[in-house]
């Protein structure tokens, strides 16, 4: 059983960060690399802290991990030392933990038992035993290529090699299915590859993962885009079954605002895009922040990833502005009681490194100058109100006041508005719903029979935890719909919802 004292005897511990002057100054991961005694004694002492719930909220599909990850047995194996059982265990519900342990903002941290008071001592640290966890496995050699002992004869083609498209690749090569995984971009890995910056997961944890796939017999395909060089009709002869996990990368853009076609305002994935291609050694990148006054407008994940992007370019300054109002630092138990995603102020490790963040304040125009290229910004105090009749929100401004701020390149990280418009769905004739995304039955299948979804095409840009979870079910599906039955995992269904939005 659990250490019943673990929760009083221990508080919670952070993993150690490398000092800020450090980790600016290159593009590797921020958190030190311990030795390995040292890091494995502090995450038992970390993991001990587990009460080993009766009801544990920490993997709830609503309210915790979706992936129903089995983390007090996890917790309690680490606790006592036993980690390759804790392999196993955190192995059979998720694909790939060390992305999520590096990735993943840690949904089943808030509905942890511990995190309804704070001074319980905060939630169990979750994310860093699940990523420590992740590291023993690799350096024991506990990770390795799980190949079908029998192959079914059929053929799946999985179009985008995101984490949902290699979840179901994965799942669906173990089933015994000849796997052949599309890619439109010249590397593998989606938003994991060209979204995510070095400094927050380096690529050679991508790389390690593709190679095991490939070891297990799925099939990669890169530069190619499916519906222009392999047509639908090409790829309805080929495969028996058809997976859409394309992403939702249309971006959200807001061209009201005066100015906003000026030389020097991108979409963040614009730019983001751009700074990975350098860091994969495909020469400068064209939208670098270098000496430049950045300013990047949003609140969220991308945002923060933007803000660290840009501070190790070598900005001149980095602000980075949020139309609501800042969060408080504890959970609001009016505004988002425990177990659900907590309203409150998300510091990244970006936002240590320099620059500055406002809340309640948004653009009214952007300024530029004789050349067409962005040099300011004007901002105005603002409120975000909420139609009660049709729940639409509206920016409105609470004074006259305008100030003026440096701005000679903005970086725009307001969201995404849903699946890209792409041949492939009208050739299928697939479309798109209200919400810009791709719905499905109960059985994860498309309006196009043979033809299945997940991710974020499925559910909109959401958490890398949510595309796993729904790869790994579309997997069964698939097998289901193939061969008449499956053994493979069903961790969610394609209408259940979290208790929050992250």
């Amino acid at each position: 059983m659990a250490d019943p004292w673990g929760f009083v005897k221990h508080r919670r511990a952070e993993p150690p960060k490398r000092p800020v002057d450090e980790r600016v100054g290159d593009w590797r991961e921020v958190y030190v690399r311990l030795d390995r005694a040292e890091r494995d004694a502090q995450v038992r002492t970390q993991a001990a802290r587990c009460m080993d719930c009766g009801i544990p909220f920490c993997h709830s599909g609503t309210a915790g991990c979706p992936l129903g990850n089995l983390i007090p047995e996890w917790n309690d194996l680490v606790r006592q030392g036993h980690w390759e059982h804790a392999s196993d265990r955190l192995h059979a519900t998720n694909n790939f933990p060390e992305f999520t342990g590096k990735l993943c903002p840690a949904p089943c941290e808030a509905g942890c038992v511990l995190s309804i008071s704070p001074q319980a001592g905060g939630p169990v640290a979750i994310k860093r035993i699940e990523q420590t966890i992740a590291d023993v496995s690799w350096e024991k050699g506990l990770v390795k290529p799980r190949q079908a002992t029998v192959s079914t004869g059929r053929r799946v083609a999985v179009v985008g090699s995101g984490p949902a498209g290699l979840a179901a690749a994965q799942q669906l090569t173990r089933a015994g299915h000849e796997v052949t995984v599309f890619e439109r971009d010249d590397r593998l890995g989606g938003l994991l590859r060209y979204g995510i910056p070095e400094f927050k997961m380096e690529k050679k944890v991508l790389d390690r993962r593709l190679t095991q796939l490939r070891a297990e017999g799925t099939r990669f395909v890169t530069n190619c885009e499916v519906g222009v060089d392999l047509t639908v009709e090409e790829l309805r002869a080929k495969f028996d079954a058809v997976v859409l996990a394309v992403g939702a990368l249309r971006g959200r853009d807001d061209r009201t605002v005066p100015g906003r076609d000026l030389a020097g305002i991108h979409l963040a994935m614009q730019h983001l895009v751009a700074a990975n291609h350098e860091c994969e050694g495909d020469g400068p990148t064209p939208i670098s922040a270098k000496g430049k006054h950045v300013l990047i407008i949003g609140g969220g994940d991308t945002a923060a990833d933007c803000y660290g992007t840009a501070t190790r370019q070598g900005a001149a300054s980095v602000t980075q502005l949020d139309q609501y109002p800042q969060p408080p630092a504890q959970r609001d138990d009016d505004r988002s009681p425990w177990p659900t995603w907590p309203w409150v102020l998300r510091t990244y490790p970006a936002h240590e490194e320099g620059g500055q963040r406002r809340f309640a304040v948004s653009v009214q125009r952007f300024v530029g100058d004789e050349h067409g290229h962005v040099r300011a910004a004007e901002l105005r105090q603002v409120r975000v109100e909420k139609d009660p009749a049709t729940g639409r929100r509206e920016v409105v401004p609470v004074s006259d006041e305008v100030e003026t701020i440096p701005a000679d390149m903005v970086l725009l990280a307001i969201g995404f508005e849903g699946v890209e418009h792409m041949p492939l769905l009208d050739g299928l004739g697939v479309t798109l719903n209200k919400r810009g995304s791709i719905s499905c039955g109960s059985d994860w299948q498309t309006e196009a029979p043979g033809v299945f979804v997940c991710g974020d095409a499925h559910r909109g840009a959401s958490l890398i935890v949510w595309a796993i979870a729904e790869g790994r079910a579309v997997a069964h599906a698939v097998d289901t719909y193939l061969t008449g039955a499956s053994d493979l995992p069903n961790p969610v269904e394609p209408n259940l919802l979290p208790l929050a939005v992250a």
